[in-house]
């Protein structure tokens, strides 16, 4: 993605908690042919030996897996929050709106999971990760029950290879960030995560 420098995170612990706090994920492949293909889905992230990894699946009837089969580089983007920026922030008058975002991608390699005890151990990180109280109830629906949802799906393993973290919060304007960050304050879900954001990132205002 476009990215300029002073958007630019490198920061490990930011990746890692927009990842884990929006992980409903876009997954995107070529299709057989060449056009981009595109899966919403949430994911897991976890480290494996030192190694970024992604989990997740599909539907066995998705024809996303075969893509991954065939052609495993693939991109995951992650989309946190995103407002409106309206120019009023600025003391002049001299300027023009934009929108202020969180995005993370991710350069993947995938490897597909066939064995059902490894799907059945991934189903219940996603579990975890999203409803924890339903952990016993899937447990008591049975071996039969368990295997033939399990054989609905292709999991997968995304191993991450590159990176790519884009914190637009207008971060190289600091005369507009006392008005940014009340601007937020008094918004909506969006535009106070973006505040909290500016908070993270020590985005104090100008007392020149």
């Amino acid at each position: 993605m476009y990215l300029p420098l002073q958007f630019t995170s490198k920061d490990q612990a930011h990746v890692w908690e927009l990842i884990r706090t929006y992980s409903f994920a876009s997954l995107i492949s070529s299709d057989d042919e060449g056009l981009p293909f595109v899966t919403h889905l949430p994911l897991h992230l976890e480290m494996q030996d030192g190694q970024t990894v992604l989990l997740g699946h599909v539907a066995k009837p998705n024809p996303h897996w075969r893509y991954l089969q065939a052609r495993p580089t693939a991109v995951v983007t992650f989309m946190g929050p995103h407002a409106y920026m309206s120019p009023k922030v600025y003391p002049d008058l001299v300027r023009v709106p934009t929108w202020n975002y969180l995005a993370v991608h991710c350069t993947v390699q995938a490897t597909l999971i066939d064995d059902p005890l490894a799907k059945d151990r991934l189903l219940k990180k996603l579990i975890g990760d999203h409803d924890p109280a339903y952990a016993p109830q899937w447990m008591d629906l049975g071996t039969e029950y368990q295997h033939k949802m399990l054989a609905g799906i292709v999991a997968f393993e995304l191993q991450v290879t590159a990176i790519q973290a884009k914190l637009k919060l207008n971060q190289h304007r600091p005369e507009a960030h006392a008005q940014m960050r009340a601007g937020y304050a008094a918004g909506n879900e969006n535009e106070q995560a973006l505040g909290l954001w500016m908070d993270k990132l020590g985005m104090h205002a100008d007392k020149d």
